[in-house]
């Protein structure tokens, strides 16, 4: 891996979220404020979603204009050749000029081949980056659908935010139990509540490590590492064989001391070859010793990485090393471990 500076491209935010979580309703009603003008939305099946009353005309076989200034399409097939010719037919002029993409997955969807694409596809790494992910989760049915579905686990643990669904239709004791169970699933991701849909883009928008308009770091609202704190969520195990999260572990590494290039980038290459599979999400700001001004980030999901991207500067005063991970059957001790292997074997840099 090589590390490379960030450009201005098309941020995309995807929404995930278990069937009747309720993704649609928040699309409505998201789509009817005026600072998500703009947007490009793509769906996976237009005709299963309630947008009908947003719409104005049809732009061409794919594409449908809002009247709140989205654009609407549809998959009909690969997600590249759709990200890809909504690029074109905007540069174009075929379809309004949109700033922002967000992608609405089907409910029984694994997120990972789409954040896959992405990040390390070269047609569409080169005009959009991931900024997050979204995942709602019914508060009414949340803990029972974590029971009975690892899907809706893995959507829950690879989220940037997560959006607790029909919080008016929950009684205290129910939604208290639905959070604690999201907290220790992934504790990095804030819970935003979503009574009737109604929920501000802003906390649901721009989340990535840097603003695509100023590239401007805000790793810390990106990465949300002292989420963790010294509690180490979820290392415990449970008898309940059917709670598929038992098998999710979130924790952050931390170092003090500066790791080489070499150590690093070998770790990784050597932790996604053999246990890719079980690394659901990696989130990290790293300190080189060979670039100690210039802190790298990176950004993985399971076998593959987004090229890492060098920052200028730190973006705060805090300069240690912060890995954020969420993985399933793999333990805290196995990644310090092996990390620590690799920076003894390789050594510092000169």
């Amino acid at each position: 891996m090589t590390a490379t500076e960030p450009s201005v491209l098309i941020p995309v935010t995807l929404l995930t979220g278990f069937l009747g979580s309720g993704k649609t309703t928040v699309l409505n009603h998201v789509l009817k404020q005026p600072e998500m003008a703009a947007t490009a939305v793509i769906v996976n099946e237009f005709g299963e979603i309630g947008l009908d009353h947003l719409l104005v005309e049809r732009a061409n076989e794919d594409v449908v204009l809002l009247n709140s200034g989205c654009l609407c399409c549809t998959v009909r097939g690969d997600i590249v050749d759709t990200l890809t010719n909504l690029f074109v037919d905007r540069v174009k002029g075929k379809v309004p000029f949109f700033t922002r993409v967000a992608i609405e997955t089907t409910g029984l969807a694994d997120p990972a081949p789409i954040l896959h694409t992405l990040m390390t596809d070269p047609i569409v790494a080169a005009r959009y980056m991931l900024d997050g992910v979204v995942t709602t989760v019914d508060a009414v049915n949340g803990s029972r659908t974590l029971d009975q579905q690892p899907e809706a686990v893995k959507q829950a643990a690879v989220a940037d935010r997560l959006l607790l669904t029909k919080t008016d239709l929950t009684a205290p004791a129910a939604r208290e139990e639905i959070e604690m169970r999201l907290k220790a699933l992934n504790p990095s991701a804030p819970i935003v509540s979503a009574a009737q849909g109604a929920v501000d883009p802003a906390l649901l928008f721009n989340i990535g490590f840097y603003d695509p308009a100023t590239k401007s770091a805000d790793v810390a609202r990106w990465l949300r590492a002292e989420a963790f704190g010294t509690d180490h969520a979820h290392e415990h195990e449970h008898a309940d064989v059917n709670r598929h999260d038992d098998r999710i572990r979130a924790f952050c590494v931390t170092r003090e001391r500066p790791i080489s290039w070499a150590a690093l980038s070998a770790w990784l290459d050597g932790l996604a070859a053999m246990r890719g599979e079980d690394l659901l999400r990696l989130k990290a700001i790293v300190a080189l010793s060979d670039r100690p001004d210039q802190p790298v980030v990176l950004h993985g999901v399971q076998h593959l990485f987004h090229p890492p991207v060098l920052l200028p500067e730190w973006p705060s005063d805090d300069h240690r090393t912060r890995m954020v991970f969420i993985t399933r059957d793999l333990p805290r001790d196995a990644i310090e471990t092996t990390l620590a292997a690799f920076e003894e074997a390789v050594g510092p840099s000169p």
